[in-house]
């Protein structure tokens, strides 16, 4: 394991309002490692995952990524953040675009690529999520599994060195649900630095290299799946496992 963290959430604290989203979060995601985020609805899980790329900023605490502090400099802000992929629940993708035109947007404009390397780098993502064939389709031609395929390669085709996926599932049908999650091991199998918020227990069991369950804006438990899903420790986890396995 690299000595050196790829994301460090220091004493992170986030409020709205009188809302206490997160409260006193640290948390280490070492290269190369998928660590999923597990927990009720509201318990801070995509406040974290959104504080980690500066979507929202911190009320207090730090965020390093890559060894350089999240703070509000915004050139060497965006510098960082063009090497975070991010997958959202909704796919974001541009309507009035083709799926090769989503692809290659941000390449050009962020990554000044041309245009022809931008479109030789979309296509090979575009077979590797397994929807190459659709380069040319429109967003609305597609089912809710393809675009959020269309959203990963997109993310992938910037070549970040971490990609955070924010319930990336949650808005699909079921059957299209297991389209997404294998890409999604794909990108497993290849040692890609990965934070993934999500609902779905399985995922988490088979990819995580570590399990991290939240609860009221905290983390309550911490550990590898085995020691989380088969041994959990603290009262609440087991609670939430017990009411979500017996589904």
């Amino acid at each position: 394991m690299s000595a050196n963290p790829m994301i460090e959430v220091k004493d992170v604290y986030k409020v709205f309002g009188k809302v206490v989203a997160l409260n006193g979060v640290s948390l280490n995601v070492y290269p190369g490692k998928v660590v999923v985020i597990v927990g009720p609805s509201g318990s801070g899980k995509s406040t974290l995952l959104r504080c980690m790329n500066h979507m929202e900023v911190e009320s207090q605490g730090e965020i390093w990524v890559d060894g350089e502090h999240l703070n509000g400099d915004q050139k060497r802000l965006n510098r960082i953040r063009s090497e975070i992929g991010m997958v959202f629940q909704s796919f974001n993708l541009y309507p009035h675009l083709s799926v090769l035109d989503n692809v290659t947007l941000a390449q050009r404009i962020v990554r000044k690529t041309d245009k022809q390397t931008a479109k030789d780098i979309a296509m090979r993502q575009l077979e590797k999520v397994g929807i190459v064939e659709k380069a040319n389709a429109f967003p609305t031609q597609l089912s809710g599994g393809q675009q959020q395929r269309v959203a990963i390669a997109r993310a992938l085709a910037m070549k970040p060195k971490i990609m955070l996926f924010d319930e990336p599932t949650s808005a699909l049908d079921p059957e299209m649900i297991k389209e997404v999650l294998d890409v999604m091991l794909l990108l497993v199998r290849e040692g890609i630095t990965m934070v993934v918020v999500t609902h779905e227990m399985g995922f988490a069991r088979a990819a995580a290299d570590e399990v991290v369950f939240m609860d009221f804006g905290q983390i309550v438990e911490h550990g590898t799946p085995g020691e989380v899903f088969d041994h959990p420790q603290h009262p609440r986890t087991q609670q939430f496992l017990s009411q979500i396995l017996a589904h």
